[in-house]
């Protein structure tokens, strides 16, 4: 794709990745994914911000050879999806010079050798004077590694946001257009990537608050017109109410636990509470984020496998752990065949979840009359607490 206008002497670069549907060998990318670079000429400085990983350097390139000099290299964030082709850049530019934070710096430095003369680091709120064009560095560190910046380009009143405010989406798109469909882009990008800072966002968040920001452009995905869309909605994820929801992820071997997850699901859902449920065998590890950032309680389903959970299950509540919600119970329930120690493990891999624990329901073999009962009881504690704490 050729360079494209923002605004006078302000281009987006890129890639658009239509065909890819993992990111990071890990993160599913049900939509694909673009990987943004901005070009800014100033009167007197012409500064490039991030470019693309090392095998699409090819066309960021292209993009690039009407511009005969670059001056300054920005490397918000040092992962490779936004820092890979940072060398290629200064091989055709030999004059440029790579500004970074301090830990970006040695970042850069140790993921892809670069020598330590091509680097210009910069502190919080320093400038760099591009002639007509001012450009200021905002550190928001964990957003969502240590040494990650923003750029905020005053006369424009852009955010350059690197991985802040993204999301993953192919688009020939600019900008939003179709705020329902990002929002649940951004969600799960939120989720996925973000929701483990929270606490550190909110305070980076408060940080920006005070910008006067027409454009966001993320590095990932398009960019905001309306800040406003984005920033309510990261207020809500990293601080609103959880709500009136139970997310169950689960897997059943022989259908003991799937019998059990049917009857609770559909008990909670006599009682007003909406279920989000996850068949772990099959499920998009991103659905499951996306629900996870609103959950107000987590049920764990699972089988007995070698005395303890399944290995998907061991991977579920590894995930929800890493991804630390703001869920405030916790119970599982399962079935199997002569004993094991499910609950202690399962209880010993989530130390970040802030929860309560209410009692799990495990059978042996088929659910009985007693074990129906048992997750009725289950249901009414879980609306009980629902109600106490004022969920909606």
């Amino acid at each position: 794709m050729k360079a494209r206008k923002i605004k006078d002497n302000i281009y987006w670069m890129g890639f658009v990745d239509w065909d890819n549907r993992l990111f990071d060998s890990l993160i599913p990318l049900p939509d694909g994914t673009s990987y943004n670079a901005f070009l800014i000429k100033g009167s007197e400085k012409t500064v490039l911000i991030d470019t693309v990983e090392t095998h699409q350097s090819g066309e960021l390139l292209n993009q690039l050879s009407d511009i005969p000099k670059l001056d300054y290299l920005v490397s918000l964030h040092a992962e490779q999806d936004h820092s890979g082709s940072i060398p290629q850049i200064l091989a055709k530019y030999p004059e440029v010079k790579l500004v970074t934070s301090l830990k970006a710096k040695e970042m850069l430095m140790d993921l892809l050798s670069i020598s330590e003369e091509s680097f210009l680091t910069v502190s919080d709120g320093e400038i760099l004077h591009l002639g007509d064009k001012t450009l200021e560095f905002i550190y928001t560190p964990w957003v969502h590694w240590p040494e990650t910046m923003v750029a905020y380009l005053r006369e424009d009143k852009i955010l350059f946001s690197c991985d802040f405010f993204g999301s993953h989406i192919a688009t020939t798109d600019l900008y939003v257009t179709d705020e329902a469909r990002v929002y649940e882009a951004a969600k799960r990008y939120y989720a996925e990537i973000m929701m483990p800072f929270k606490k550190v966002i909110k305070k980076n968040m408060d940080k920006i608050g005070s910008y006067d920001i027409s454009i966001i452009a993320p590095s990932h995905g398009p960019m905001y017109p309306r800040p406003s869309f984005i920033i309510d909605a990261y207020k809500d994820w990293v601080e609103g109410p959880v709500k009136n929801m139970v997310v169950l992820p689960y897997i059943s071997m022989h259908g003991s636990t799937k019998k059990m997850v049917d009857f609770l699901v559909s008990s909670l859902a006599e009682k007003g509470i909406r279920v989000e449920q996850f068949n772990l065998a099959v499920t998009d590890i991103g659905k499951l984020a996306i629900a996870l950032v609103d959950a107000g309680t987590i049920v764990i389903g699972t089988p007995t496998v070698l005395m303890g959970p399944h290995p998907n299950v061991i991977y579920g509540a590894y995930l929800a752990n890493a991804l630390r919600p703001k869920a405030k119970f916790l119970s599982i329930i399962g079935s199997y065949g002569w004993g094991g120690k499910t609950v202690e493990i399962l209880a010993g891999m989530i130390p970040n979840l802030d929860v309560e624990v209410i009692e799990p329901v495990l059978c042996k073999g088929l659910p009985s009359e007693a074990d129906y009962k048992a997750l009725e009881i289950l249901a009414e504690s879980i609306a009980k607490k629902h109600k106490e704490q004022g969920f909606k």
